[in-house]
């Protein structure tokens, strides 16, 4: 029997060369972006605290719209791309590496002190047409008050018409069936309608706005031998309104606009005969109405070349202005009036 042999175990034991660690590479890379982020964030910080208002701004716009693209949201932004898209916002730190930013005229009159923003002045100028336009509300608040509570005024409610306008505030004084607010085919007016007036004053006065009158006829034609017509019955019945407004203490300059607009501003459309269309207008304007109506024809004039400083012939008389007609009406319809026409109204 031949004995086993006995061979010994031989155990190799290799060492491993080479890698970065217990746990490989892969925490470098993690480590690299939050130190990114870091220094990400705390430069975000840095620019907020650094920067003015109008430039914080801007950067909060952008990293709200940060694309180049045509966005799709439902809010615009201030970029050029359409709603969503990037801000056109300027972020300028005074660096050597900002880009450079033409100036614009704007800012260059800034820069020299000789204009405000257009943007400060369109905000100033929306501030002082809302202020304006609380106190025409105010004001309409408390002549719906007087109205209710005075006694000249109670008994012609319906015949008051309250509302606001872009112009202003309208108050109109119209006609009724039988209660009209003149005689009939003139500018006298009635003695109730003088008291309405004066009642109407202290109100107007209590605002500085300006006002403008309008008279109105309905359609009925007036046709007289001396060619007096609707359109001349309207402008003497708002300066008649103007004199009774005057006459009641309305203050000095307080009228800017006084015009006859015959029958072509109906109130009643479908009924050109009814009596509510022939009324008083009176407008409490606004600052923007009043410019308008006052620098109309001084803009005109001012276009006008410079030859108009050569000495014209002095006129003989004062030239008439066409809504205030010189020409008074008869207290009646003239018994000439044109075969057919209508009662004056």
């Amino acid at each position: 029997m031949i004995d086993k042999v006995t061979r010994p175990i031989i155990i190799v034991k290799r060492r491993k060369s080479g890698g970065g660690g217990h746990h490989g590479g892969a925490w470098k890379v993690a480590y690299a972006d939050f130190v990114t982020a870091m220094m990400a964030f705390f430069l975000v910080m840095w620019l907020v605290t650094s920067v003015n208002k109008e430039q914080r701004a801007a950067i909060f716009e952008y990293f709200k719209n940060p694309s180049m693209e045509a966005g799709q949201s439902v809010k615009a932004a201030k970029g050029v791309n359409g709603p969503g898209g990037a801000s056109t916002s300027v972020i300028n730190l005074g660096g050597g590496m900002d880009a450079p930013k033409t100036a614009s005229k704007q800012e260059t009159g800034m820069a020299a002190g000789s204009q405000p923003k257009m943007d400060d002045v369109e905000a100033a100028r929306q501030l002082a047409a809302e202020a304006e336009r609380k106190q025409l509300l105010s004001l309409l608040q408390d002549l719906r008050a007087a109205i209710d509570k005075s006694a000249t005024l109670r008994p012609f409610k319906d015949q008051l018409l309250l509302d606001i306008t872009p112009e202003g505030l309208r108050i109109q004084i119209v006609d009724a069936q039988n209660r009209p607010m003149f005689d009939l085919g003139s500018s006298r007016l009635k003695d109730y309608t003088v008291s309405i007036l004066h009642e109407l004053t202290s109100y107007l006065n209590s605002v500085p706005n300006r006002i403008s009158l309008s008279g109105h006829t309905d359609t009925t034609p007036y046709v007289a031998r001396n060619g007096y017509t609707n359109w001349d019955l309207s402008a003497d019945r708002a300066n008649s309104a103007r004199r009774a407004l005057e006459g009641g203490g309305l203050n000095a300059g307080k009228v800017a606009r006084v015009v006859g607009l015959s029958s072509v501003v109906l109130f009643d459309q479908k009924s050109p005969r009814n009596p509510i269309n022939r009324r008083i207008s009176i407008i409490v304007m606004t600052k923007q109405a009043e410019e308008s109506a006052l620098h109309t024809d001084t803009q005109q004039v001012a276009a006008e070349p410079a030859a108009a400083s050569t000495p014209a012939a002095a006129p003989t008389a004062a030239a008439p202005t066409a809504a205030l007609p010189a020409a008074t009406p008869p207290a009646t319809a003239p018994a000439s009036a044109s075969a057919g026409a209508a009662p004056p109204t």
